[in-house]
């Protein structure tokens, strides 16, 4: 496969994984806006990223496995014709409670991209070839978070509806590009059969796996660690930092240009640096940048930028570690990435959900909270890597 080749696959793979970034990051600035129009407040629009994210954390166990049996570009090409239904609904949504049940559809549906995707790369690539990919994926998929809200300004000059339009128009746009770009890496002799017994015995075995899940908690904690401001974004930028819903990009751009260094240094040093010196780096530049942020947060600070800085350069060491983590997982259980995938992306979310649900309304009262939110996933995700034999020498 030569390098446009690859380069196009990665960048489709890549769109199918920023559709989950797009579906939470877009409609934030139009918070105060869609509390008023629909008759909520601050915690009922909170309340409906945690109708988004426990669908597609649950739904995350049964994509791959899904993908396993009827092919991945069938289980891409139900994902994201579901999705593209329920964000219509968002869209014509009278009250609040109407937006939770369609952006549950949405969450049932937006995981198939992640999970399949993970699983295709796997499928096409082996070794520091995949580590490599999937840095490049995660490199252009990290520019989702920085323009989505950006766009989600833009379209709440319209009406808030519109954002949901974008995000239907985007999820057809993708299906096409996956359709045409996309092989069927899962052909009929390999697949296996879609069954609960089948499911739950695989996952039985996955799970059963130590390595499999220290290496997949440490990554979602890792992750955690940021997602907990994007989750926090409407409270966190708008009444501790004084900005408006048109200057979300004033955080998303700086934390997704961390993002997008880490993954570079991801895909640069692939191959060249022992995996252990990978993870020893990473690990010490996100504490050190947790404990600016605290100390930050601590003292006081005289303009915004300085509370942003800190997770801009957090990304850059979360991101750093995040393919490493990602292929060693997955490469525990080959004759099953599709499920591997699932499971791994399911514990990543887990976590997520558990944010946005309990943490967030406990965290978001000040940026010290978010910052010792931040500093605790860390600390989770270093215990979980550093027992498992990826990190023997750390």
């Amino acid at each position: 496969m030569n390098s446009r080749s690859t380069g196009l696959i990665a960048l489709v793979l890549a769109s199918l994984t920023a559709l989950a970034p797009f579906a939470i990051d877009t409609y934030l600035p139009a918070f105060p806006v869609m509390a008023h129009a629909l008759g909520a407040d601050n915690y009922g629009l909170q309340q409906s990223l945690t109708a988004y994210l426990l669908p597609y954390t649950v739904m995350t166990l049964w994509h791959g496995a899904i993908s396993d049996a009827i092919g991945r570009l069938a289980a891409i090409r139900w994902g994201l014709v579901l999705f593209a239904l329920a964000s219509v609904g968002c869209a014509l949504a009278p009250n609040v409670e109407t937006l939770w049940f369609f952006r549950a559809l949405q969450g049932m549906a937006a995981g198939a991209g992640n999970v399949v995707a993970r699983a295709i790369v796997r499928d096409l690539f082996e070794g520091v070839a995949a580590q490599r990919v999937m840095a490049q994926v995660q490199m252009i998929f990290g520019f989702a978070p920085a323009i989505a809200p950006v766009i989600g300004g833009w379209l709440l000059g319209i009406r808030w509806e519109a954002i949901f339009v974008f995000l239907c128009v985007y999820s057809l746009l993708v299906l096409f590009a996956a359709q045409r770009v996309l092989p069927e890496t899962m052909p009929p002799e390999k697949r296996r059969p879609l069954s609960s017994g089948a499911v739950i015995a695989a996952y039985k075995q996955v799970f059963g796996d130590i390595e499999f899940c220290r290496l997949s908690v440490g990554l979602g904690a890792n992750f955690a660690g940021f997602f907990i401001y994007v989750l926090a974004a409407p409270v966190f930028l708008i009444k501790h930092l004084g900005l408006n819903e048109h200057q979300f990009g004033h955080m998303f751009i700086p934390v997704v240009l961390g993002m997008v260094i880490g993954s570079w240094l991801a895909r640069h040093c692939a191959g060249k640096i022992a995996n252990t010196t990978t993870l020893k780096r990473a690990y010490a530049w996100m504490a050190a940048s947790t404990a600016l942020n605290i100390l930050i947060c601590v003292l006081p600070a005289y303009h915004y930028a300085l509370y942003i800085f800190p997770i801009a350069l957090y990304n850059i060491g979360m991101a750093f570690a995040l393919p490493l983590l990602s292929i060693a997982a997955l490469d525990r259980h080959p004759a099953m990435r599709g499920t591997a995938a699932s499971a791994q992306t399911f514990v990543q979310m887990l976590l997520s959900t558990a944010s946005a649900g309990l943490l967030i309304p406990l965290l978001w009262r000040s940026p010290l909270g978010l910052a010792l939110g931040m500093a605790g996933y860390l600390l989770l995700g270093w215990i979980s890597v550093r027992g498992t034999l990826l990190a023997r020498k750390m």
